[in-house]
Formats: structure tokens, C-alpha cells, sequence
């Protein structure tokens, strides 16, 4: 047994790993992609060399980690095992991720996008540290609520969640960083895993999912940065904003939540614009008045809900609200799950987007729209369900029906571009 992998099995606690390989051409799955994981700062022995299926993923893998206790205490030794994976695939080019990190007891999700072999060498990407245990600036404080009735101000004329964040990877006014378009789900899921652990209670998770969520809505609806004449939505330094890592992988626990709440933001009585939630982590810098995480975390594991953890910071008179209008989505949730025996435009039109999906994913049944909940849709459904990480149920809940939204969006713009 070589040294990696003794290493891997003296290690106190473990996590799990997987990795999703898709195309940077159009976001479609690669199948047949050899993935090979070492250890980062190892001698690049490869501790597990895996294969991607049809979906583009690869079988979830166990590591290593060190100890649980080490997440649930600030101070301490760094709490995930960091992680190279390279991936390799016919026709297009090699690439590598350094830094994947993976949590005990959470499921680490890392997506690798490869580049066609004529788009040039892929440049490694590196994950620095998380937030939680390297060192960046802490937050310059701001005003909650923002003023709206100066001239010339552009505010949207109602809350809604954005389809694409432009993320500037830099400080404001760094001309050189570069732009990002991110999907608004991927980029909150991309914040919270780069600021809180995903081991953490699932009411700390979630409340902190709404802080982020509530202050990138915020800048959204104030048009924030686009009213002092910049060209994006909001900035990856901590400075100004939060945390976004590009290339970084996620953790299921958080994404589970996200997929739960993305409509969802802060408000306050007669107050119209999400809430700029500002936090801190509360041991290396306070933050009177906001959240801190480590302190959400110990109310959460005292038993306290999300919204009790919000209000014990913010005040009282802080609420859960829920967007009008979401972008870019062909239709908005029905209102009550579909599944057998259900029938209606409703049923049709989820079925006519997944069998598109399924042209694909090939590992999805195609089926026959007729607007009639039946057992091959059901067995669609549980199988779109099963590829893209969601309980496998065979009924279309809120999730799943703005995930197979997502998905179809995805696939079928590409499918218009060709």
C-alpha cells in the first residue's frame, strides 16, 4: 500500500467526493473522462483513479479527513483534507483542480469543465483556503438599507432573483480581474461553501444561506454597482462582499438547501429592498449588530431555528420574504407537487422539458408527452432525480421542478445556439 493511501486510512475521519466532468463548449456531460485524485502537497501518487458515466460523473468515493471536532471549533488545525484531481478525455484538454476540499462527514461536489483541444492548455486551478481558516479582509460596513430616491439611482421595480450574477474576481477597482457570469444558484452555493462548514447544523446552514442570499439580492435590486458605472453585480472580495472562489467545488448539504430556499431573502417592515446582511466569522473579527458564523453555529447547535439564529442578531423585526418573479425560468412552480395521477398543461410541459434533458442525459427515459402522470414519467423523474443529486421519489416537488427548469434552460439554449 503506498504512502497516500496509508495516510488516507490513519486518518481520524472521512468524507465523501464526487466529481461531475462536463464540457466547457456547452455544459453537456463527458462520459468515458479518466479522473485520477492525489493527495494536494503529496508526491502526486494518485490515491483513486475513477471514470465518468453517461451523466458525466464519477461513483461517490470515500477519503480521509481530519477530525470532526476540528470544523466545529474555531482555532483549530485546518478542518478538510485538500485534494489534486486531474481529468483527461479524448478531444479535449487535460485539466486540474488543486485545493478540492472535502469536510468529514459532508459530501464534497466538484464540477471540472474541460476545453476542447483546439481552445488551448487548460491552466490549473488553484482553491485557496476557506474563509474560515485563511486570512482575508474583513468586510467593510455598510448601511442595511440603501438610499433609492437619490437622482438618477436605477433600483428594479420589484425583487427578483436574478438569473446570472456577474462576479468581478477582484476589489472594485481592480480593471484587470476578470468577470464571471454565474447562475445565481451556483454562485450562493459556491459564498456559502467558501464561508461556512457544511457539517454545521442544518438551521445554521440555512440561516446563513439567507444572509447571503438577502445581500446579493440587495445589490441586485439597488443595481448597486452598476449605478456607480461598473459592469457587474457584485465583487468576490470580502472587502465588499463575499467570498466566491472560481472553479471551487461545493458541498451537497448546502446545496440541498440552496435548491430549498433560493426564492427567499430578508426583510424588514415597510421596507421594500432585501436586507444587506453583513457577517462576520466573531473570533478573528467582530461585527456588532451582525451575524456572526461561529455564533450561528453555536445557537444552531443550541437548537435554535434559522429564523430565531437571524433575529438574535439582526432584531426582532427581521422576516423571511420570497421573490415575485424568478429569471429565466419558462414557468413557475405549479404550487403542489406533481406525481401519479396528476395530469394538466403542467404535466406536459415538465415532461416535454425532460425528455429534452434526456436527449442529453441519456440515462434519463424518454417519454411521451400527454399531460398524464404515469409510471414511465415517474420513472424519468426518479431518474433525473438520481443524476442531478436529489432524493429519488418519482414526485416533482419545488426542487425538482426548478432543477429540471434549470437543466432544460441549459440545455435547450445551447441546443438554439447550434
Amino acid at each position: 500500500m503506498n504512502q497516500l493511501k496509508i495516510m488516507q486510512n490513519d486518518a481520524s475521519d472521512t468524507g465523501k467526493l464526487m466529481i461531475s466532468v462536463t464540457s466547457s463548449l456547452n455544459n453537456f456531460p463527458i462520459s468515458g473522462a479518466t479522473v485520477n485524485i492525489s493527495l494536494t502537497g503529496g508526491d502526486g501518487q494518485i490515491l483513486e483513479q475513477l471514470n465518468t458515466d453517461t451523466s458525466g460523473q464519477t461513483e461517490e468515493i470515500t477519503l480521509g479527513t481530519p477530525p470532526l471536532e476540528y470544523s466545529m471549533n474555531p482555532g483549530e488545525p485546518r478542518p478538510y483534507s485538500e485534494f489534486s484531481i486531474t481529468v483527461t478525455a479524448p478531444g479535449y484538454e487535460p485539466q486540474t483542480v488543486d485545493g478540492t476540499e472535502v469536510l468529514p462527514e459532508a459530501t464534497a461536489l466538484q464540477n471540472i469543465r474541460l476545453r476542447p483541444l483546439d481552445e488551448g492548455e487548460a491552466p490549473t486551478i488553484m482553491i485557496p483556503d476557506h474563509t474560515l481558516y485563511g486570512e482575508y479582509p474583513p468586510k467593510i460596513a455598510e448601511a442595511e438599507v440603501k438610499p433609492i430616491s437619490d437622482s438618477g439611482s436605477i433600483v428594479l421595480s420589484r425583487v427578483v432573483v436574478p438569473e446570472i450574477i456577474v462576479v468581478h474576481d477582484g476589489t472594485i477597482n481592480d480593471s484587470s480581474a476578470p468577470n464571471y457570469y454565474v447562475p445565481y444558484k451556483d454562485y450562493i452555493k459556491n459564498v456559502a461553501s467558501s464561508e461556512i462548514y457544511a457539517n454545521w447544523p442544518e438551521s445554521t446552514i440555512v440561516a446563513n444561506v439567507l444572509a447571503i442570499m438577502s445581500f446579493t439580492m440587495n445589490r441586485v435590486y439597488t443595481e448597486w454597482y452598476r449605478n456607480k458605472g461598473f459592469d457587474f453585480t457584485i465583487t468576490s472580495s470580502t472587502a465588499y462582499d463575499h467570498k466566491w472562489i472560481y472553479g471551487r467545488n461545493i458541498f451537497e448539504s448546502i446545496s440541498v438547501v440552496v435548491d430549498d430556499i433560493f426564492t427567499n431573502y430578508l426583510s424588514r417592515p415597510d421596507v421594500k429592498q432585501p436586507i444587506l446582511t453583513q457577517y462576520c466569522d466573531g473570533k478573528r473579527v467582530s461585527c456588532p449588530g451582525w451575524m456572526t458564523q461561529w455564533g450561528s453555529k453555536s445557537l444552531g447547535d443550541q437548537g435554535y431555528s434559522p429564523i430565531e439564529i437571524l433575529r438574535y442578531y439582526y432584531g426582532q423585526d427581521m422576516y423571511i420574504n420570497s421573490a415575485e418573479q424568478i429569471s429565466g425560468i419558462p414557468a413557475s412552480w405549479p404550487g403542489e407537487n406533481l406525481t401519479i395521477g396528476s395530469t394538466g398543461p403542467k404535466v406536459r410541459q415538465m415532461q416535454e422539458q425532460l425528455n429534452t434533458i434526456a436527449s442529453i442525459y441519456t440515462a434519463i427515459p424518454s417519454l411521451t408527452p400527454d399531460g398524464i402522470y404515469g409510471e414511465a414519467t415517474k420513472n424519468s423523474v426518479e431518474t433525473f432525480q438520481s443524476v442531478f443529486g436529489l432524493p429519488q421519489t418519482g414526485v416533482v416537488d419545488f426542487r425538482t421542478w426548478y432543477k429540471i427548469s434549470e437543466i432544460y434552460v441549459g440545455v435547450s439554449r445551447i441546443a438554439e445556439l447550434n
